[in-house]
């Protein structure tokens, strides 16, 4: 589950940037490398917990589900964060430099 979170936020963020000038405006390519390297960490946790377990890896209970959904958004929340932080100093539109 933290794989597909973190995917289709790296997809929604990448499709974001490549549409508006805008998000590139306001650095939504850092957002993009942030997600896509939580997917990649998530992919490569997936293939050893595999190798590890085998096929009970696809057996989760509900319990494990629910607790790898909330990892899931916890780690988009974090990228969210450390976005909004970049923005702060690098301040693209000077509205903090401004003010």
């Amino acid at each position: 589950m933290t794989l597909l979170i973190t995917v289709f936020a790296a997809i929604i963020s990448s499709v974001v940037w490549y549409i508006s000038s805008e998000a590139r405006t306001l650095k939504v390519g850092v957002l993009c490398y942030i997600f896509w390297g939580a997917s990649l960490m998530w992919l490569v946790d997936a293939f050893y917990e595999y190798a590890e377990c085998g096929a009970e890896y696809f057996d989760m209970l509900t319990q494990n589900i629910l607790n790898d959904t909330l990892l899931g958004l916890s780690a988009v929340a974090l990228g969210l964060i450390i976005w909004l932080v970049f923005l702060f100093i690098k301040d693209p539109k000077h509205v903090i430099k401004s003010a």
